[in-house]
C-alpha cells in the first residue's frame, strides 16, 4: 500500500537529556554536631570529596570527613569560585542552622542551580529563639547585625515590637542597649540567647537600662529584644515626610512636607532603585529606603561634606545601605544600573535632565524639584516634551511676628512628575 501523501510525518522528537544529578550538598548544624545529623546528612559527608566549612563546623563533625576539608578563605567570596569548579564531584558546605536564613545558601543558588544542589537545614538560631522565648515566630521582626551596621535595627524599634536579632560578637547585647538607652527606650528588655540547642546554652536577661557591661558572652548569641519606651522616646514612623529635625543638614534639605509630596510622587515599589541626583542630606533617598524591606538607593552629590552628612544621617535612620557616589551628574551616572526612579532636587543647570531620562527603564518614574525660574523653565519644557504632571506646591507655616502670628511663606517649589513610556 502506497502511504497518503498527506500522512504526518513520524514523531522524530528526542527526549530530553535528564537533569544533572545533584552535587553540591549544604548541610545545616546545630549545637550539638553530628548527633543532630539525620542519617542521610552524615551519608553526604562522608562520601563528599571535598567538605567547606568554618573552622569550627568542620571540627563538629570531624569525625565524618573522609576527604578534604577546605576551611573558609578570607574573604569568604573567594571560595565560591572553587565550589562552581568542583562541579560534578560530591561536595558538601556546612553552614549553621537554616542556610537559606542569613546564610550562605543565597550565595551558593547564585552560582549552582538549585536542580544540582541538596540543602538539609537545621532549625534557625530564629526558630530556637522564639521557641524559648514562647514568641510565634510569625508576628516577630528579624533581623541580622551579624556584618551590618547595628542602626539597621532602628527601624523596627517600634513601641511594642518584638525583635529576633542575630549579634555581630560578643559585644552586640551592650551596644543594643546603648542604643536604646540613646532613644529613650530603657525599659527595653533584652534576652542574650546563647550556643542555643548545644550543652552550653545559657539565657540571660536585662533591661536596657540595666545593661550587659558586666557580662562575656560567646560571640554565637541571638537577641530577643522587647521594645518598651515612654512617649518622648525617639519612635520611627511609618509615614513619609519625618521632622526636619531628625536630618543633620546645612539648609541643604527637601523640607518635611514637600518630601512628603515627593515620596507619594516616586510611588516607591518593594524593592525598587532610586537615583537621587544632588542627594544633600539625603532626606529623600532615606524615606525610599525606609517604605520597605528590599529597597535600593544611590545618591549622587559633588559636595564632600554633604556627601558624609547623608551617610550619617542614612546611619541614624537605620539605612546604612544607602550608596553614595561622590561626583557630578550626568558624568557620575556612567556604569550605575538602571534606575526604576529618580528624583532630581539640586540644580538642572549641568544638562543633567536627558541623560537621566535616557538612563530610567521604560515605565521608570522621574520626579524633578525647582524653585528658581531657570529651573522651572527646563522643567516646562521637559513637560512639553515627554509629558506628565506639572505641579506647583507652596506651603505656609505660621509663626510670630512680634507679639502677633502670621504666616511665613517658603520658597515655592515646582514639581515635574513623568513616567518613562514602555
Amino acid at each position: 500500500m502506497t502511504p497518503r501523501d498527506d500522512a504526518s510525518p513520524p514523531d522524530e522528537t528526542l527526549p530530553l537529556p535528564p537533569p544533572p544529578a545533584p552535587w553540591l550538598s549544604i548541610i545545616g548544624l546545630g549545637e550539638d554536631g553530628i548527633d543532630g545529623l539525620s542519617p542521610t546528612a552524615r551519608h553526604l559527608i562522608l562520601d563528599a570529596d571535598i567538605v567547606f566549612g568554618g573552622e569550627r563546623h568542620l571540627k563538629l563533625v570531624q569525625p565524618l570527613i573522609k576527604g578534604k576539608s577546605h576551611p573558609w578563605p578570607r574573604p569568604i567570596d573567594d571560595a565560591y569560585p572553587v565550589i562552581a569548579s568542583l562541579r560534578g564531584r560530591p561536595v558538601v558546605v556546612l553552614a549553621s542552622g537554616d542556610p537559606f536564613n542569613f546564610g550562605i545558601g543565597k550565595q551558593l543558588a547564585a552560582i549552582v542551580p538549585t536542580a544540582e544542589m541538596i540543602c538539609l537545614p537545621q532549625p534557625s538560631a530564629f526558630s530556637l529563639a522564639a521557641a524559648r522565648m514562647g514568641w510565634a515566630l510569625q508576628d516577630v521582626t528579624t533581623v541580622s547585625l551579624h556584618g551590618r551596621a547595628l542602626e539597621g535595627i532602628v527601624r523596627h524599634l517600634h513601641n511594642g515590637a518584638r525583635i529576633l536579632a542575630l549579634s555581630w560578637d560578643g559585644t552586640t547585647p551592650e551596644k543594643l542597649s546603648e542604643l536604646l538607652r540613646s532613644r529613650g527606650l530603657s525599659a527595653s528588655r533584652l534576652t542574650v540567647l546563647e550556643r542555643m540547642g548545644g550543652a552550653h546554652e545559657r539565657i540571660t536577661s536585662a533591661r536596657a537600662t540595666e545593661g550587659f557591661a558586666a557580662h562575656a558572652f560567646d560571640g554565637l548569641n541571638t537577641i530577643a529584644l522587647e521594645v518598651i519606651g515612654n512617649r518622648d522616646a525617639l519612635w520611627p514612623t511609618l509615614a513619609a515626610g519625618r521632622d526636619d529635625a531628625l536630618f543633620e543638614n546645612d539648609g541643604q534639605l527637601t523640607k518635611r512636607e514637600v518630601r512628603a509630596v515627593t515620596l507619594s510622587s516616586l510611588a516607591p515599589r518593594e524593592g525598587e532603585l532610586l537615583w537621587d541626583i544632588g542627594v544633600g542630606a539625603g532626606s529623600i533617598a532615606i524615606e525610599w529606603l525606609l517604605a520597605g524591606r528590599n529597597m535600593r538607593a544611590i545618591g549622587i552629590e559633588t559636595n564632600d561634606a554633604r556627601a558624609l552628612t547623608a551617610a550619617r544621617n542614612a546611619a541614624a535612620f537605620g539605612v546604612a545601605e544607602l550608596q553614595i557616589i561622590n561626583g557630578a551628574a550626568p558624568a557620575a551616572l556612567a556604569g550605575l544600573e538602571a534606575p526604576d526612579a529618580i528624583f532630581i532636587g539640586g540644580g538642572l543647570g549641568d544638562g543633567v535632565l536627558d541623560p537621566a531620562w535616557q538612563a530610567l527603564k521604560p515605565g521608570g518614574r522621574m520626579v524633578v524639584n525647582a524653585v528658581t525660574l531657570e529651573g522651572e523653565t527646563a522643567l516646562f519644557a521637559a513637560w512639553q516634551r515627554h509629558g506628565g504632571e506639572l505641579t506647583r506646591i507652596d506651603v505656609a507655616r505660621a509663626s510670630k511676628l512680634g507679639s502677633l502670628t502670621a504666616w511665613r511663606t517658603a520658597i515655592p517649589v515646582t514639581q515635574w512628575r513623568a513616567v518613562k513610556p514602555c
